[in-house]
């Protein structure tokens, strides 16, 4: 069952299982993703952990408060949406895990304020973009994996987003999961996150922020500042990659590996793209224990 929380910006709907005596873990999704993606996660952790697992803003039930409010996609603004949702839940600390978007919110909050983490995990490694080297080019191989986010800076991707939103999750999901046999049920019990009224809002401010093209909330600029400078994470983090990760294909070494303390550790996992919690609940759970407060 679902609950509801008011927090900053945002009236956010989540899922919460386990003990709330217990260490907290708070599981976040990406795009074009949902919370669905943690279902067996989160039924392997709950009985260890209070398990949190939030609709990011843009989807499912999650939704503004104001009208006034800037629909804002950028990665400042995740972040603050995790803060205030912790705050809200009267969570101190807690360990923080995500994939895709929701990575980026995780790593951004280990790296300004350590002080409420945990311990991370991360999917891909180090997601804080580097808006500034966002124009320099990629190797052609790498650039055509992002064929989606050049197609949401134009208004006809927008409007393909807004008219072909099922659709394009679904291809995106098959390029970045090629070994993936997802069943037409578990793909739409996610995409039904896609109908909140502001996910295109939410989604095309995101991928045209990342690259520089648009203004973020004024608001965040503080917070935007201190992630130009990428910043390290020195918690306790397990970095997690799908060895067949269509979109961000893993490389030989992490090439952020320094901007992590010492207490990292990297999993490959094989047969996996990119949705690694839902692709491989138990390797994604069993780094999450490895974390908790009572295993170190």
């Amino acid at each position: 069952m679902l609950k509801t929380v008011i927090a900053g910006d945002l009236e956010i709907a989540y899922q919460e299982r386990g003990s709330a005596d217990a260490p907290a873990v708070i599981l976040l999704h990406g795009f074009p993703y949902d919370i669905h993606g943690y279902d067996e996660v989160a039924t392997q952790l709950a009985p260890s952990a209070r398990v949190i697992v939030p609709y990011l803003r843009g989807f499912g039930p999650t939704r503004f408060l104001s009208a006034a409010t800037m629909r804002s996609g950028q990665q400042a603004a995740i972040a603050h949406d995790l803060l205030a949702l912790m705050d809200a839940l009267s969570i101190p600390s807690a360990v923080l895990a995500g994939y895709d978007w929701g990575a980026r919110a995780a790593c951004i909050v280990a790296a300004l304020w350590p002080q409420r983490v945990d311990g991370l995990v991360t999917g891909g490694g180090y997601q804080i973009q580097d808006i500034a080297a966002a124009a320099h080019p990629l190797v052609p191989d790498l650039e055509h994996r992002l064929w989606y986010q050049y197609y949401f800076h134009g208004e006809r991707g927008r409007a393909g987003l807004a008219a072909n939103r099922f659709e394009l999750g679904r291809l995106l999901w098959q390029q970045w999961s090629p070994s993936w046999a997802f069943s037409d049920e578990t793909y739409a019990q996610s995409a039904a996150a896609f109908d909140n009224p502001d996910f295109v809002d939410v989604v095309v401010h995101s991928y045209r922020h990342r690259f520089g093209l648009v203004p973020g909330d004024p608001r965040f600029d503080a917070t935007e500042a201190l992630l130009a400078q990428q910043p390290p994470i020195l918690v306790p983090a397990v970095v997690l990659e799908g060895a067949d990760d269509g979109v961000a294909p893993p490389l030989e070494q992490d090439r952020k590996r320094d901007l992590f303390g010492a207490r990292y550790e990297r999993r490959l996992i094989p047969g996996v793209g990119h949705n690694i919690p839902q692709e491989a609940p138990q390797a994604f759970a069993e780094a999450i224990a490895s974390l908790l407060p009572a295993a170190v």
